[in-house]
C-alpha cells in the first residue's frame, strides 16, 4: 500500500466481508467500504472537482470522514480538516489559504458553514454529510447515482494527501503538507510498535480533524475493526470497549484520568484491552503510576507532531516501570526511543548532537516528515534545515537514547493535547484597551496538565478585571485557547532592551521544576 486509496482497495481485496468501521448504529465491512468511497470519489470528479483539487470538511467524528479521506487520496486531491472548535475568523483564514474549492459540512455544521460562504473565496460546491440542507449537494444522493467502480486516478506516493493546519507563534495556522508516503510511512512505524493485526479493534475517540486520526488508518491497514465515537463520552468509551471488544485505545492523558476516576469504571470488562497508547502532552507521572494499576501495564507512549505525520519516538509498555533502579523508574517520565521508521536526536545550536544529559532541540528525519509548509518556503527551509525536521520542542537523551522533554523552544502550551501560541493570545489581550502589556505562558494545572496563564500590566489608570479579560478573548478566540487564570502585576520583568523576559514569568508558576511542561 503506497497511498490512501489503497487501503480500501487492499481491504475489498483481503478482508471483504470483515467489519471495518463501526457508528453507532452503522456497521461497515471492507467490501462496503470500498464501494461506497469508489461512488464518491466519482462523484466527486463528475461534479467537475480533479485530481490536484483541495477540499475541505467540517464534522464531528463519522465513518464518512474517512470516507472522505480515501476518496480524496483516489481522485488524487487533498484534504483540509477543520477544527470545529476554532473562531469564524481562523476558520475563514484557514480555508481561503488552502485555496479549496469544495466544502463538506457534518451535521450541526451546515448553517454555520453557510454563513461563512461569502468568507471562503474559493469554496464552489457544498456538501452535507448527514441531512438534506438547503444550499448543499446530499452526500448520500451523491453516492447513489455515481459509479462504484474504482476512478483508478494515477496518484504518486509523493504528493499532498492532508494539508493539514496547525498554530503558528505568528498568531495564524501553518498549513503542513503531508504527502501520501508522509501518512502511510507514519502508519506503518506505529503498526510495527503496536503489533496490530487483523484481530485488532480501535476505540477511536480523538477527533478525526488531528493527526491523532493515525490509529484508525493503522487498524484499517491491517484489516481490523475501527469504531468511532463522534465526541468523547466516558461512559460510552467503556461501553464500546466492553461490547465491541476493542483491543486498543489512544487517548490524551487529560481523559485517561478522568476515566480513572469514574464511578462507573469497575461495572465494565475492558480485559479486550491489549495495549493503550497516550499522547499530545506528558503523563503526570503519579496519574500515569494509578492508572498502569488500575488497567495494567498496556500503556504505550507516541511522542510526535503533525509535522511528523505524528511518530518521532515511542516509550513502550515494558518501559512502564514502577519499581526497581532510578536507570529503569525515570524511564516513565521519557517519550521513549526513536520509533523503527525515524531517526531522532537532541542538537545544540548549531545543529550537532548534545552529550548525554544536556538540553537541546529535539529533531527527526525520515519518509514520515512533511514535504514542508504550505506556500511558506522561507520557514520550511528554516524548520526543515539540513534535511532535518526541527521540531522545537527541547529535551534531552540518556545513555540508552531514551527521549526526555523538558520545555518548548517557541513557548507553545499543550492544554489538554490542544496546541496554543502565546503570541496568539497576547494579541487579542493587547486589543484591550487597559491593557499596557502581557505575556502568556504555560502555569501547571491538575486536570489539563497545563494551563493557558496570562500576566497582564494595565496602562496608568485603567481598570479591567480578570474575568473581564477572559471575557474579551473569548471573543475572538477558540475556548481552549482562553486564559484559563489572569494575573495583574505592575510591571513584568524585561531585558535591558526592553524585551519581556517570559522565562522568568513561567518560572514564577513553575517555580524551581527543572521539568516545566505538564
Amino acid at each position: 500500500m503506497y497511498t490512501l486509496g489503497d487501503v480500501p482497495r487492499k481491504g475489498n481485496t483481503l478482508y471483504p466481508h470483515k467489519e471495518a468501521m463501526v457508528f453507532e448504529d452503522t456497521r461497515i465491512t471492507y467490501a462496503q467500504m470500498e464501494e461506497r468511497v469508489n461512488r464518491l470519489a466519482n462523484a466527486i470528479l463528475d461534479l467537475g472537482y480533479k485530481k490536484g483539487d483541495r477540499l475541505t470538511i467540517l464534522a464531528e467524528n463519522t465513518f464518512k470522514y474517512m470516507e472522505v479521506y480515501f476518496a480524496a487520496g483516489k481522485a488524487g486531491m487533498s484534504v483540509t480538516p477543520l477544527n470545529f472548535r476554532l473562531s469564524d475568523g481562523e476558520l475563514t483564514h484557514i480555508v481561503n489559504d488552502s485555496e479549496a474549492v469544495l466544502h463538506l459540512a457534518g451535521e450541526g455544521y451546515e448553517e454555520r458553514s453557510l454563513g461563512l460562504k461569502k468568507e471562503f473565496k474559493k469554496i464552489k460546491g457544498w456538501i452535507s454529510l448527514d441531512k438534506e440542507s438547503d444550499g448543499y449537494l446530499f452526500y448520500e444522493d451523491l453516492m447513489v447515482g455515481a459509479s462504484p467502480n474504482d476512478p483508478w486516478i494515477d496518484v504518486d506516493e509523493d504528493e499532498m494527501a492532508i494539508l493539514m493546519y496547525t498554530g503558528g507563534t505568528t498568531g495564524l495556522p501553518k498549513g503542513v503538507m503531508l504527502s501520501h508516503r508522509n501518512l502511510m510511512t507514519a502508519a506503518y512505524g506505529c503498526i510495527l510498535v503496536s503489533g496490530f493485526n487483523a484481530d485488532d479493534a480501535t476505540c477511536f475517540v480523538l477527533p478525526l480533524f488531528h493527526i491523532s486520526l493515525w490509529p484508525a488508518l493503522c487498524v484499517l491497514m491491517m484489516g481490523g475493526k475501527v469504531v468511532i465515537m463522534p465526541r468523547p463520552d466516558l461512559v460510552e468509551i467503556l461501553r464500546l470497549i466492553q461490547d465491541e471488544q476493542c483491543t486498543h485505545i489512544n487517548l490524551v492523558p487529560t481523559i485517561y484520568g478522568w476515566l480513572l476516576n469514574l464511578p462507573q469504571v469497575d461495572e465494565y470488562d475492558l480485559s479486550s484491552l491489549r495495549i493503550m497508547t497516550y499522547a499530545g502532552s506528558p503523563f503526570p507521572p503519579d496519574v500515569l503510576k494509578r492508572c498502569i494499576n488500575k488497567f495494567g501495564n498496556i500503556f504505550a507512549q507516541g511522542y510526535g507532531l503533525t509535522e511528523a505525520a505524528p511518530v518521532v519516538s515511542f516509550l513502550m509498555p515494558e518501559d512502564h516501570v514502577l519499581e526497581g533502579p532510578d536507570e529503569l523508574t525515570r524511564r516513565l517520565s521519557s517519550a521513549g526511543k526513536e520509533a523503527h521508521v525515524v531517526e531522532a536526536r537532541v542538537v545544540d545550536e548549531n545543529d550537532e548532537p548534545v552529550q548525554v544529559g544536556e538540553i537541546g532541540e529535539i529533531a527527526a528525519r525520515g519518509r514520515n516528515i512533511m514535504m514542508g509548509y504550505w506556500k511558506n518556503p522561507e520557514l520550511t527551509a528554516q524548520v526543515l534545515r539540513g534535511g532535518w525536521l526541527h521540531t522545537g520542542d527541547m529535551g534531552t537523551v540518556d545513555e540508552d537514547g531514551y527521549i526526555y522533554l523538558m520545555d518548548r523552544k517557541a513557548d507553545m502550551i499543550i492544554t489538554g493535547g490542544e496546541n496554543v501560541y502565546p503570541k496568539e493570545v497576547e494579541d487579542v489581550l493587547y486589543e484591550h484597551p487597559a491593557v499596557q502589556e502581557c505575556a502568556v505562558v504555560s502555569a501547571p494545572d491538575e486536570r489539563w496538565g497545563e494551563k493557558v496563564q496570562a500576566v497582564v500590566a494595565l496602562k496608568e489608570g485603567a481598570s479591567a478585571t480578570e474575568e473581564e479579560l477572559i471575557a474579551h478573548c473569548k471573543k475572538s478566540l477558540a475556548g481552549y485557547k482562553c486564559p484559563k487564570a489572569v494575573q495583574i502585576w505592575d510591571s513584568l520583568p524585561k531585558t535591558p532592551i526592553g524585551k519581556i523576559v517570559r522565562k522568568d514569568i513561567k518560572k514564577s508558576f513553575w517555580g524551581d521544576q527543572e521539568k516545566r511542561i505538564g
